[in-house]
Order: structure tokens, then sequence, then C-alpha cells
């Protein structure tokens, strides 16, 4: 006679032999004492977690002859038919093989007739198996079931439950039980079995449990059945962490280790993408992921490492690899290959894998500049003449430092550095003064634009208008085109004066005046325009030419010249 598995001799029997699901019992157990049980039931949740189980322990109740404070004898002849499963009160049915609208219509007529016990308790296992009009045809009954009858669902996939059938039902959901508690239970199921095994051993069980109790309990008959040592396994781990530290050599170490000790290569792959998809849900909807806290939290740190764009590219290779692999003449080298581009992305020309590159770019870049911020160039001066350059912000922009120029003004060109703000958001800024130096007064005066290009986009706009006239003694003196304008640029001055402050080493003042008009200025010329100016102030008209003088053409000429050995006819003639 072959030995009861340890997952079924150690199934619970009454709700407070339920482990990890308190809020389960609690709700169940409530409803029974108070008389307030429901015709319906949705248990869901990851597989091995009590979901039979307590429905089970369910039946029991609603059967029992000496209920006792929700908790079934577990003594009566109803409670021991349910625990042999011959009782007559209780009618369990898969629907991964019963999935056909006839087996409905079969179970709905069951559940018209009667049943020795008080309530005639239905158990549809798998429920998001069954087939649409299955589900239409269970839907009537659900909704307005026998007053003995209640029926209890059980799934590992809600999502695929019809939203009517879940609205007509009390949705309970089963989570996966913590490291700790699982390994107490294992602890405790090792004593009273009397089973020999090592401490290490049992940290393996739990481990290749993943917070299931029935897994835990089949991989710890296993380990036992071995000798009590368990054999050392790669752990998927290392897949992830190859991809994320771009290790081909370690991704290939692993999947040496893994088939030495027994795995095949396509089962590796699909446990890899079943962890990547754990990593994804990790991004972008940590409440689906089914695993312990302790190692939702590992997943959770791979996630934040790895990045969404590479876990979504490697599902999709790996995916392409599961389907090829069938007809692989070498499924190991398959799975190699596809491992080795995903983690030297150098190795791979195909879209995504450039994707994925433009991005750890981007992202590198983003350190040191706002990538939503707009790219300030320095205006491009002629240094014969001391002009802005015609078409100077659209040429390549080459910094010479320490040049010398006829110009004192613009002497060099000084790039506009980036830095990060607090609150972690980068922003354009200058230069800063990290040698304690204090600048003098035509120093600032030349840096005077690289201030204003590293305020705010409103504070950029208004003193792109602004010109400066002079600095002296810390005194700058700018000019504005009216009073008004005066007005607004004077409410952003305290963001200019801290960097002004920062650049000069020394504490600078403001002073704003009204331009002159433009009709009585005076073209300087040796002296750098800014934005907002006339054309003609900002270009040198030296550098331009006349056009060639000609007759003008008319009308007629132009239409003559369209229509080649056309004659024109004077109608007035």
């Amino acid at each position: 006679m072959a030995t009861q598995s340890l997952y079924r001799r150690y199934r619970p029997r009454r709700f407070d032999e339920l482990k990890g699901q308190d809020h389960v019992v609690r709700a169940l157990r409530n409803s029974v004492i108070n008389n307030r049980e429901g015709q319906a039931y949705l248990f869901s949740g990851p597989r091995g977690t009590g979901k039979t189980s307590t429905a089970r322990i369910l039946a029991k109740v609603l059967n029992c002859e000496k209920l006792k404070d929700g908790e079934p004898c577990g003594k009566c002849a109803s409670c021991a038919s349910i625990d042999v499963g011959s009782s007559y009160d209780v009618l369990e049915l898969d629907a991964a093989s019963n999935s056909g609208v006839d087996n409905m219509r079969d179970l709905i007529e069951r559940a018209a007739l009667g049943n020795p016990g008080r309530h005639r308790v239905f158990i549809l296992d798998e429920v998001h198996m069954l087939s649409k009009s299955a589900e239409a045809a269970l839907l009537k009954t659900l909704e307005e079931p026998p007053e003995h009858v209640v029926f209890v669902l059980a799934t590992t996939d809600p999502q695929k439950v019809s939203e009517t059938i879940r609205s007509r039902t009390q949705h309970l959901q089963f989570h996966l039980l913590p490291t700790q508690e699982l390994k107490d239970h294992v602890n405790w199921v090792v004593a009273d079995a009397k089973l020999v095994i090592s401490a290490e051993a049992i940290d393996r069980v739990v481990q290749l449990g993943a917070g299931s109790v029935r897994d835990t309990l089949s991989a710890l008959e296993l380990v036992v059945a071995s000798g009590g040592e368990v054999d050392e396994q790669i752990s998927l781990d290392e897949f992830i962490e190859s991809f994320i530290d771009h290790d081909p050599g370690r991704a290939l170490a692993a999947v040496g280790a893994a088939v030495q000790f027994g795995a095949d290569p396509r089962a590796l792959t699909e446990d890899i993408v079943r962890h990547l998809r754990d990593v994804f849900l990790s991004l972008m909807a940590p409440e689906l992921v089914q695993l312990p806290k302790e190692r939702a939290e590992i997943v959770s740190d791979q996630a934040r490492r790895i990045g969404a764009g590479s876990v979504v590219r490697a599902i999709e290779v790996l995916g392409e690899v599961l389907i090829e692999i069938r007809h692989a003449p070498d499924a190991r080298l398959l799975l190699e290959v596809s491992l080795v581009k995903l983690t030297r992305q150098s190795a791979s020309t195909d879209v995504a894998a450039l994707m994925s590159r433009i991005e750890r770019l981007e992202a590198a870049a983003s350190a040191n500049r706002d990538p939503t911020g707009p790219i300030t160039r320095p205006v491009i001066v002629d240094p014969n003449t001391g002009r802005a350059k015609l078409g100077g912000r659209a040429t390549p922009l080459v910094v010479v430092q320490n040049q010398p120029s006829p110009v004192q003004s613009v002497a060099k060109v000084v790039p506009i550095t980036t830095g990060s703000t607090t609150g972690g958001t980068a922003s354009s800024a200058p230069s800063q003064n990290v040698s304690g130096a204090v600048l003098s007064d035509d120093e600032i005066k030349r840096r005077w634009p690289d201030v204003v290009a590293s305020q705010k986009p409103m504070v950029r706009a208004l003193y792109s208008a602004v010109n400066i006239v002079d600095c002296k003694d810390g005194l700058i003196t700018l000019s504005a085109p009216s009073d008004v304008h005066i007005t607004k640029s004077s409410e952003h001055t305290e963001a200019l004066l801290a960097s002004l402050k920062t650049i000069a080493g020394r504490q600078v003042k403001l002073n704003f005046v009204v331009a002159e008009s433009k009709s009585n200025r005076k073209l300087k010329p040796n002296s750098i325009e800014f934005a907002n100016e006339d054309i003609e102030d900002r270009v040198d008209l030296a550098e331009t030419t006349k056009a060639p003088k000609g007759t003008r053409s008319t009308a007629i000429d132009d239409l003559a010249k369209a229509f080649p050995g056309s004659q024109i006819i004077d109608d007035k003639k």
C-alpha cells in the first residue's frame, strides 16, 4: 500500500489549522457564527495556499452536528464523511476537465435535488477554465441559487473569471506564506513525522516552496526520500544579475550548472521567463506579485536595477526561444545564444537592443543634464568685428579657451554646465566659482549671459530682452525696453542674485534703466548685442553685399517665357 503524501496527511481540517490565511478564516468564521453565510464564494490565490482545503472546512462547518465557535467538531458523521470524500452534501468538480455547457447543466440539475445535511456545497475548482457557454449556464443559478445550496468557486487566475460571475460571489483572496512562518510549519511537520533532514536542507526546501505550503511539503518529501540532503541547484537570480551586469560569462556558467544538475533547457527557459514576469510586475503592478514578502523585496530591487525596457526585451527574446526550441537540434545552444544577446547588447543589432542602449545613454546623460530642458548654445561671435555672426547658432560649437581676441568682452566662450537641484530634478546652471576667487567687474559682465541662460524658462524669457550696460563696484546696470518690463523683471531678481553670488564670489546688486529708443541709439562697432534687437543691430552691414543691378521683367514677359513659341496678341488693336 502506498504511503500517503505529506501534503495530504497534513492537510488542515479545521480553520485554526489553516496557515497564513487569518483574514479568510476570520471572515468565514464570523459569517457562520452570526448565521450570515453567503451562497456563493470565490477563492483565489496561488497554488498550494489552501483554497480547496478551506472550501472543505466550510462545507463541514455548514453541516456539522456539533458546531462550536465557528469550528467543526471533526467527529460527527457529517464531518467524517466529508473528510473521506463520501459525503452526499459536498460535490467537487474540476472545471479544467468539466468545462463544457453539458457539465454545468448536470451540476445545475443536481443543485435542485435534496440532500441529507443542512446545506449542499458545490466546490468548483479552476473555475477560470470554464467555457463561455458554461459560464452563461452557471450564471443564472449563481444569481438565484436554491436556499440550501452554497457554491465555492476556486481559481488561481481570477482575472480570467468573467466579471458577471465575480460580481455574484464573495471574493476572498489567499496569500503565499511568509518565509519564517513556512519554515516554522516545516519544522513542525519534520518533528511530528519524525523525519531526518538537515537544517540546510530545510532552508532549501522553504526556498523551493516559494510560499506555497503544498509545494513546500512536496519538496520536503522528495528531500527526505533522497536521504535528507538537497542537491545544490542554480538560482534564477544568477540570470537576472547577469542581465544587470551585462556579463555573458555569468549567464553561460549558470546554464552549465543548471544543466549539470539535471535541468532541461526548455524548462529552464520557462523558469527564467516566469521569474522575469515577477520582475516586470514588480515595476508595473507590485500588488500582482505573488511572492513572500522577503522574496518580493529582492525581486523589487532587481527590477529597479534592470529597468522596464531590459525586462520586456528579455521576455520577448526568451519567448521566441520557447517557440523555436521545439524544433532546434540543440536546445541548450539556442538558450545560450539568446542569453549572450541579452547580456552583450553590443553584439545585437535588433531594434530592441539599440533602444535599450539609447535608454542607458540617456539615463547616464540625465545625471548631468535635464533631458526635458532646452539645450542652450552661446552666441557665436565674429572675433574681427565683435558682432554676432549670422547663422552662428547653427554652426558647430568649438570652445577655445585662453585665446587672445581683439575684443575683451568676447575673449572666450564658456559653455553652460549642468547640475542637480534639490528634489532630484536636473536643471541648467552656470559653472560655479569653485576656486573661491572674487571675480572682477569685467568678468562678471562677461558671465552675465551664462547666468541668464541658467534660469527657469519664465525668467530667461524676461531677461532675454534685458541688456547689460555696465558693471562697476558690484553694481550691474541693466537696460529694459520699458518701465512695465522693469517691474516684471524685478519680481525675479532673487534667483539671479543667488546665481551671481555663486559665480562671482561676492554680493552684487542690480539696477534697471529704460533703454534708449531705437531712433536715437547709435550702433557701437565693438559691442555685443543680445536677443530681441533688430537684425540690423545684430549683423555687421560690412559683411553684406549689394544685389546686382538689372531690369525688372514684366508679367507679360514672364508669361511669354513660360510658353515658348507663343505670340502675344493685343486685343485692343
